[in-house]
């Protein structure tokens, strides 16, 4: 386990899976602070487009995962 953390992949998806929480955490805040200021669907474009940031994030780091297994 300590392998997985020590690499640069594992680094990289440790801090995507802070950045997920970072932005769980924020929606959370912006529910009980301010419940009406936001529409649903500005929410549901916050989170598709958060959503899809995270997706190429995550792919990008397979293909540099990959990469590095064709140079072996």
């Amino acid at each position: 386990m300590r392998e997985f953390f020590d690499s640069d992949t594992g680094f990289y998806y440790a801090i995507g899976l802070f950045t997920i929480g970072v932005f769980l955490a924020a929606l959370a805040v912006l529910a009980i602070t301010s419940p009406t200021d936001i529409g649903t669907r500005e929410l549901g474009g916050l989170v598709v487009g958060f959503s899809v940031f995270m997706l190429v994030y995550f792919v990008s780091i397979t293909v540099y995962r990959l990469e590095g297994r064709e140079e072996r």
